[in-house]
């Protein structure tokens, strides 16, 4: 072996360490930067049993920082349509970045434009971890701040 080909080697090595450990870095924050499937589950459980201790049937959707659902459910007799105005919280949601009241205060104001199809009611709340959004939560079938409440069970089940 040549004398220069050691150190090459050397330098080879610590950049390709270098480099995996970045790589490390770069896939914990993008785990971090989603809400899991358990994660998900236990905040419906969570939700769920906050509406049926107050009499509300409620549809909900919980989706992924990008909107796309992880987890819904229609709890007996909620209409379809319900779940469509889930739905539609978080798209508004996620479009956003604020949770529909403060979306609404903020149109009101003058401070943000409204999006094409949004709807005004309360109960889509947007799902932050370490300041991070890693999704949305939303309820549908009971009035907004009824459908809010039981989001906030939701996630206080699982510290968001």
């Amino acid at each position: 072996m040549k004398f220069g080909t050691l150190p090459r080697i050397a330098t080879a090595l610590v950049a390709l360490t270098a480099t995996a450990t970045l790589l490390g870095v770069q896939a914990q924050e993008t785990a971090a930067a989603r809400i899991t499937l358990e994660e998900a589950k236990t905040a419906m459980d969570a939700a769920e049993a906050e509406a049926r201790s107050n009499g509300w049937n409620l549809a909900f959707v919980i989706a992924d920082a990008d909107g796309v659902p992880i987890y819904a459910r229609r709890m007996d007799g909620v209409p379809t349509r319900n779940q469509n105005i889930a739905m539609n919280k978080i798209n508004t949601v996620i479009t956003s970045g604020m949770d529909t009241p403060d979306y609404v205060a903020a149109v009101e104001a003058g401070r943000v434009e409204e999006i094409e199809g949004a709807l005004p009611y309360d109960g889509g709340l947007i799902l932050r971890r370490g300041g991070q959004v890693v999704g949305a939560f939303s309820a549908s079938g009971a009035r907004g701040h009824e459908d809010a409440q039981a989001v906030r069970a939701g996630m206080a089940a699982i510290g968001l």
